[in-house]
C-alpha cells in the first residue's frame, strides 16, 4: 500500500507541475496578445513599468494607469493588465522579504494595488448625453 500512495503522490505532483506550466503558458500568451493588440503602444509602456517596478513610485504607477482610457479597452485586456500588476507587486514584495499580499485593514486607506484594481474594474457608468435613442420603444413620445 505504501508504494501506491508514493506513486499517487508522484503522479499528483507531476499533474500539478503540468497544470502550472499550462497556467504560465496561458498567461504568457495573454501577455503577448495584449502587446500585439490595438493597445500595444500604451500597454507596452505600462508593462515596462511593471518589469522595472522597483524604480517606479506607487503614485507614478497609479497616475499612469489612471491616465489610460480603460473604458475603450476590452475587459479581457484589463484582466490581463490586472494579472500583470498583481504579479509585479507580488514579486517586488517577495524580493524584499515581505508577505506577497498585505491588504490594509478595513477603514484604512487602500494600498496601490487596490487603487489600481478599482481603476481597472470600476469604470464610470456610460454617459447619458450620448447619441439619441435608436428607435421607438413602448411608452416613448415619438416625433
Amino acid at each position: 500500500m505504501r508504494r501506491n500512495s508514493k506513486q499517487e503522490r508522484e503522479r499528483e505532483r507531476a499533474g500539478d507541475a503540468k497544470m502550472f506550466r499550462a497556467w504560465k503558458a496561458f498567461h504568457r500568451e495573454q501577455h503577448d496578445a495584449v502587446l500585439a493588440g490595438p493597445y500595444a503602444r500604451t500597454l507596452s509602456e505600462l508593462f515596462r513599468m511593471f518589469a522595472n517596478i522597483e524604480c517606479v513610485q506607487p503614485a507614478q504607477l497609479i497616475g499612469f494607469i489612471d491616465a489610460i482610457d480603460w473604458g475603450s479597452i476590452d475587459f479581457d485586456t484589463r484582466l490581463t493588465v490586472l494579472h500583470e500588476v498583481n504579479a509585479a507587486v507580488t514579486r517586488y514584495r517577495e524580493k524584499r522579504g515581505l508577505p506577497p499580499i498585505d491588504d490594509p485593514l478595513p477603514g484604512a486607506p487602500d494600498n496601490a494595488f487596490q487603487v489600481i484594481r478599482k481603476i481597472l474594474t470600476e469604470l464610470p457608468a456610460p454617459s447619458r448625453a450620448g447619441p439619441a435613442h435608436r428607435g421607438p420603444y413602448p411608452g416613448a413620445d415619438h416625433e
